[in-house]
Order: structure tokens, then C-alpha cells, then sequence
């Protein structure tokens, strides 16, 4: 009994002084985090909505509209939406992707679409 009570609290210690590190940016967020806002919309399409929050403003995005044929050989209509979060420069601090379907060359339609050069 007091080796399971030893045991759990050697856990319990060692759970608590564990720390969590923020997940790495997503390929999206390294391609597109720090530029304008305007150069974004401008390429892919405007917002269809906005919240401020602060200085900041979050926008509803939609947008990459087309067939496109997946890697599994199936035509599919695909599209990508996002919440885009500026700063008050109007400059991209992040990019967090609402909903995606499947790429024609692997699991993200959005990161193909918005990752392209």
C-alpha cells in the first residue's frame, strides 16, 4: 500500500512540474504570418465578416472555390474557410483554419491552396 502511495505522489510531482509548449506555426501561419492582410484578400477574396477584439480584428474567411481531383482519384468541390486574426497594422499575427477537405497532392486543401507561391 505505501509503495503505491509513494509511486503516486513521485506522479503526481513529476506531472506538475511538466510544462506545455505551444504547437510549432502551421505551414499556412509561416507563409503568411507578419504580411498584410490587404495582399492576403486581395489574392484569395475578401472576408465575409469581422470582430475587433482590442486592437485586434478577426476576420471570416472563405474562399479557394474549385474541383480539384484527390489523391485517391475522386473529384470533389473543395474550398477552405479560416479566422484570420490582424494586429492594428492590418498585418497577419494568425491563421487558424475552420474547416478544409482533402488536397490533390495530400490531407490539407487549404495548405495547398494558401501556401502557394
Amino acid at each position: 500500500m505505501n509503495t503505491r502511495l509513494t509511486a503516486l505522489a513521485l506522479l503526481a510531482g513529476t506531472l506538475c512540474g511538466c510544462t506545455t509548449t505551444p504547437p510549432p506555426p502551421s505551414p499556412i501561419e509561416v507563409r503568411w504570418q507578419g504580411k498584410s492582410a490587404g495582399a492576403f484578400f486581395a489574392r484569395f477574396a475578401p472576408p465575409y465578416a469581422d470582430t475587433r477584439s482590442g486592437d485586434d480584428t478577426v476576420y471570416n474567411w472563405r474562399g479557394g472555390f474549385q474541383r480539384i481531383k484527390t489523391v485517391d482519384g475522386q473529384w470533389i468541390s473543395a474550398s477552405c474557410s479560416a479566422a484570420i486574426t490582424t494586429d492594428s497594422n492590418y498585418r497577419i499575427k494568425a491563421i487558424h483554419v475552420i474547416s478544409d477537405r482533402q488536397g490533390s497532392k495530400g490531407p490539407s486543401y487549404c495548405t495547398e491552396l494558401l501556401t502557394a507561391e
